[in-house]
């Protein structure tokens, strides 16, 4: 069964990576939600795609270098709707996705310490359950070294365009996240065939959306849902 996934929480029609766009994916029917985590300067750890947040007066701040009370103090840009929104945290993400059941696919936005990676899912060891959180990343070694610290974490091996060894998630039990044009049925049966989880990313075409339900993909990101 094809589970969708709301790419920043429900971003098509709410503003990505926002309480509110996580809290409508899970109105919508969302079985989770993927989001990107950046760390403020005081080190709290927050769900934002950009190294800045775009305030609704127009100012640009940087997330490294600023505490959360000042990203904070201000609403943040919204072209989508006429709510004012504010910068989510982590830990608020994790409980709108605990509270409704969904599954949290989770992105790390620039460089990270073992420790700060260790802060990041014991936090979310406590506030929901490491067995629904999935960590995707570009970095192969970067899940090398989640796997060593956190093994019940399932992974997921971010795969685009210009990318190959995609064959090395088989020694390690990692599932695969791909770019839906790069996606080949060889890559699907093998992984199928070791037992691990394919999704693909970022559909937003609703016939794309039922070619990739037909070929049996397990996960599908989309801002549709």
């Amino acid at each position: 069964m094809t589970k969708m996934i709301a790419h920043r929480g429900y971003s098509g029609k709410y503003p990505p990576n926002t309480a509110l766009a996580f809290e409508k994916a899970a109105e919508h029917g969302s079985a989770g939600a993927e989001t990107d985590i950046r760390r403020t300067k005081d080190g709290v750890y927050v769900t934002n795609h950009d190294a800045e947040v775009h305030c609704a007066d127009g100012t640009d701040l940087t997330i490294t270098e600023h505490t959360l009370a000042e990203l904070t103090a201000k609403p943040l840009l919204n072209r989508e709707t006429d709510d004012e929104v504010y910068l989510c945290t982590f830990r608020r993400y994790l409980e709108i996705m605990r509270d409704n059941h969904m599954v949290c696919f989770v992105e790390l936005k620039g460089a990270y310490t073992d420790e700060q990676v260790k802060e990041i899912f014991d936090l979310a060891a406590e506030v929901y359950d490491l067995k629904k959180c999935i960590l995707q990343s570009f970095d192969f070694d970067n899940l090398l070294k989640c796997r060593a610290m956190f093994p019940a974490l399932p992974l997921m091996f971010t795969y685009g365009s210009g990318e190959s060894g995609w064959e090395r998630c088989f020694d390690h039990g990692i599932s695969i996240d791909a770019d839906q044009y790069v996606l080949t049925d060889e890559m699907l049966d093998a992984f199928h065939a070791h037992n691990l989880d394919v999704g693909v990313w970022t559909v937003n075409d609703e016939s794309r959306v039922e070619y990739f339900k037909q070929k049996g993909v397990d996960w599908i990101e989309s801002d549709l849902y």
